[in-house]
């Protein structure tokens, strides 16, 4: 139970900490030759990334960056003047784990 509540309170810290960084998220952007699962744009006057997100289920975190930049999500913000990430997430359900690539995108 106290390993629930503390997850539940490094969700809240997570949150509060995207929040003040980043406007609400984009779900399902459309972009280059399909669609981004989340994107995070950052507020003005901060100096943090915009992140383009991609969500798997049982694939693999390096397949979900693959397909950003072969569909090309980034195009769309390509002229954003600041960094822009890309972020690959899988979850496997049979270990219960998460995996995660990050990266820089280069114009």
């Amino acid at each position: 139970m106290v390993i629930f509540y503390l997850n539940v309170f490094i969700d809240k810290i997570q949150e509060a900490i995207i929040k003040a960084y980043y406007m609400n998220p984009v779900m399902e952007l459309s972009s280059g030759k399909g669609f981004a699962d989340v994107v995070y744009l950052p507020k003005k006057n901060t100096d943090k990334p915009a992140l383009i997100v991609e969500l798997k289920w049982n694939k693999s975190a390096e397949g979900a960056l693959k397909q950003i930049k072969e569909k090309q999500y980034a195009s769309w913000i390509e002229e954003y003047t600041g960094d822009i990430l890309l972020i690959g997430i899988n979850y496997d359900k049979k270990s219960k784990l998460h995996e995660c690539v990050i990266e820089k995108f280069m114009k």
